[in-house]
């Protein structure tokens, strides 16, 4: 191919690439089957709103290559190449489909003897190289005898000579329909099909023809096809194992999102709100602040002791502002019923609190301090 000629077709794939509905375009059907034919993923015409195309703004890539994008919130796979030897492949034929017999006619004897002299005839043509006379003389056959699957064979054998293998594969189609069991039959439709580049079914069909009718063709041609046909079996395996697993993976992350949204709704029944919660011990403490946390919700931890004047003092205080504020979480702690939590958090004096977001320390108060009580817990209640 000249440079030109290249460039240009470097041009067309390129608009291609930036505008897929280009391929939608009846005069370019030859191309849009034969990509197809290569496994090629052809992207879907998009309707306007009145029904008719309309010409997508994105770039879509629709070859062989099949690219998409993949991150962890959008579960398309990237897809690799396959390389096929796509040597023989040949353009689809569009004709007008040949002329069929009429399978519902009642064949006489005469007429089977006159479509065997014409496929006499159709024989010597082909043997000397004239092949759309053999046509001619097939179809007459066919016509004569529409009951014969020899007959629609041999003409799709002849189709595949002249590169038109959709006329081949409607006649092997018949012949099949005729005899179930024709070797022929199967073997020219696997040859048509492998001319158009549907690998995996021409690999099918001649290897049903080696079964009932082996044969050196069928052989050079299998060796052909059976490589492009596992090459795609061994690509289309590959990306179910990676949908399966996105999909497994997709599972777990919802499974994992509902986990924590349970948790997060056992954190919030957990919490009582507008009530002190009293602790009695170190789990207690932690469940209780692990779901403050969870909750993004603001803690204070009040340790007093019944023996203590200025906490009997501030106590009321302290249920009233639970009841003020509902959202933040008010812990209680009594240093003598509860010595493991007092003495993690070494309390030295009574009362005292401590504010806790998201597990960690932020501020404390120490004393019977209700106007400092007040004003704390109003400045990080507003950053709740």
């Amino acid at each position: 191919m000249d440079a030109e000629k290249l460039e240009e077709l470097k041009q067309f794939v390129s608009q291609c690439k930036s505008n897929p509905s280009l391929l939608h375009d009846p005069s370019l059907g030859f191309f849009k089957s034969y990509l197809q034919g290569l496994g090629a993923r052809i992207p879907v015409q998009p309707k306007t709103e009145k029904g008719g195309d309309k010409m997508p703004d994105t770039k879509e890539h629709f070859d062989a290559k099949n690219t998409y994008n993949s991150t962890e919130d959008n579960d398309d796979i990237v897809e690799s190449d396959i390389e096929l030897d796509v040597t023989d492949v040949v353009e689809p034929d569009d004709d007008t489909p040949q002329k069929m017999g009429n399978p519902s006619v009642e064949v006489t004897e005469e007429n089977r003897e006159a479509a065997q002299v014409a496929k006499s005839k159709a024989m010597d043509a082909i043997s000397e190289g004239k092949l759309d006379e053999a046509i001619d003389h097939l179809t007459e056959a066919i016509v004569l005898n529409p009951t014969s699957a020899i007959l629609y064979s041999t003409r799709a054998s002849v189709f595949v000579k002249l590169s038109k293998p959709n006329a081949a594969i409607r006649d092997a189609d018949t012949a099949l329909e005729i005899n179930p069991d024709s070797a022929k039959g199967y073997k020219v439709r696997g040859m048509a099909r492998a001319t158009l580049g549907q690998w995996e079914e021409a690999a099918k069909d001649l290897h049903i023809a080696s079964k009932l009718d082996y044969d050196e063709e069928i052989g050079l041609v299998l060796k052909k096809v059976e490589p492009n046909a596992r090459r795609i079996e061994e690509h289309r395996r590959k990306y179910e194992r990676l949908r399966k697993d996105r999909e497994l993976k997709k599972a777990e992350r919802e499974r994992k999102r509902q986990q924590a949204q349970a948790q997060d709704q056992d954190a919030l029944s957990a919490l009582k709100d507008g009530e002190v919660i009293g602790i009695h011990s170190v789990s207690e403490l932690e469940k209780n602040t692990d779901a403050a946390s969870k909750t993004s919700r603001l803690a204070i931890l009040y340790f007093t002791a019944t023996w203590c004047g200025p906490c009997r003092f501030i106590s009321p205080l302290y249920t009233s502002l639970a009841g003020k504020y509902p959202k933040v979480v008010f812990l209680k702690v009594d240093i003598d019923e509860a010595r493991d939590v007092a003495s993690r958090w070494n309390i030295s004096s009574v009362p005292t609190f401590f504010f806790i977001k998201d597990g960690k320390e932020v501020d404390q108060v120490v004393g019977a301090d209700k106007n400092a009580l007040e004003k704390k817990i109003a400045q990080h209640a507003s950053k709740m």
